[in-house]
């Protein structure tokens, strides 16, 4: 039976042992937390504290959607990144697409211990992207490409058109964020689905290409884009919680923690 989406932020407070650890985490582009929220859980069940904003101009409608700025949707990231420092001893960045975009920010801009990305993007290499700052003059919607997701009765909850102005905005975050990439310095692990309808093998090859800090791929093999709600999601939940336990047993064992009085200049 398909499950009506949730449009309503995630918040858990940690309830771990040891360091404190926070999780700041991203939907994608159209989406809402509905589609990262069975991650966002499984975090939070680990003892995790977990902030996981609704994006502005996501979970209303496409229209909403138009008017917003890609610079709203990193600051609404950033201010729960900061929530989550003023707690925790390590924090980690995390996100699905365009969330993953927005994680790899967080990670260039603010001093995470480490960051968890599935299927992010960081090219838009559909052939209207080079006349998109024109065509949203033209064309206000597009038809979107939702719900790329291999298990059966899925719903992200994303919207059924895509505005052609927001679009332009995340070609923008795509270009500026492809310009801070190598501020990163903390470990990025990637899960990637090997079949992806909606984000090409080029934002990979992109983002190994410009990290300079260790990164990780993970190939999902029984997954479209839409990976956190498909076949595979098990093993990306999983992952994250080994990802975060190895990265913080080899910062605590080294007597480090990112320093918070040292962040990174913002963008």
């Amino acid at each position: 039976m398909k499950m009506l989406p949730d449009f309503s932020p995630f918040l858990s407070n940690w309830s771990g042992t040891g360091p404190r650890v926070g999780v700041v985490m991203s939907h994608g582009f159209t989406g809402s937390p509905h589609s990262v929220r069975p991650w966002a859980e499984h975090l939070a069940a680990a003892g995790y504290a977990v902030r996981l904003p609704l994006l502005p101009g996501h979970g209303t409608t496409w229209q909403d959607m138009a008017k917003r700025s890609w610079q709203e949707w990193h600051r609404a990231v950033d201010d729960a990144y900061l929530e989550l420092a003023a707690e925790c001893e390590y924090v980690f960045a995390a996100g699905l697409s365009m969330g993953g975009t927005l994680a790899l920010r967080i990670a260039a801009t603010r001093p995470v211990a480490g960051t968890v990305v599935v299927n992010p993007g960081l090219v838009l290499d559909d052939p209207r992207a080079v006349i998109v700052a024109a065509l949203k003059y033209v064309v206000k919607t597009t038809p979107a490409i939702a719900n790329d997701i291999l298990k059966p009765d899925q719903d992200e909850g994303a919207y059924a058109r895509t505005p052609v102005a927001a679009a332009h905005e995340l070609k923008k975050m795509y270009k500026n964020t492809a310009m801070i990439l190598p501020r990163i310095t903390a470990p990025v692990r990637v899960y990637k689905s090997t079949v992806d309808n909606v984000i090409s093998n080029l934002s990979l090859e992109f983002l190994r290409s410009r990290v300079q800090a260790p990164v990780e791929i993970n190939y999902l093999h029984n997954s479209h884009h839409v990976a956190t709600l498909d076949n595979d999601a098990p093993e990306i939940f999983s992952g994250t919680v080994d990802f975060i336990h190895q990265t913080v047993a080899a910062l605590a064992g080294h007597g480090s923690s990112p320093d918070k009085d040292a962040a990174h200049e913002q963008a």
